[in-house]
């Protein structure tokens, strides 16, 4: 099965990535990834302990930053803590 890069969807590409899979995308360490994730300012669901990201969340931030021609703050598309 053909992966998809964030930005990149096709009928085969993963609704979810994995913290590792995220952090090779991004260019950065799989930790930084995870810390932002525990500080709530990166998207992430949390299955029975297990992180995964969602693909929607790394589309929308692409194409807003694509749209903007910015940087775009991945803690805007965490949402509100149901706390």
């Amino acid at each position: 099965m053909r992966r998809a890069t964030a930005g990149h969807v096709g009928a085969d590409a993963p609704g979810f990535y994995s913290v590792a899979e995220v952090a090779r995308m991004l260019g950065m360490s799989t930790m930084t990834v995870y810390r932002a994730i525990a500080d709530e300012e990166f998207p992430a669901i949390k299955i029975r302990g297990r992180l995964i990201v969602p693909a929607k969340a790394l589309e929308a931030m692409v194409d807003a930053a694509t749209a903007s021609q910015a940087p775009v703050d991945a803690a805007d598309y965490v949402p509100p803590s149901a706390a």
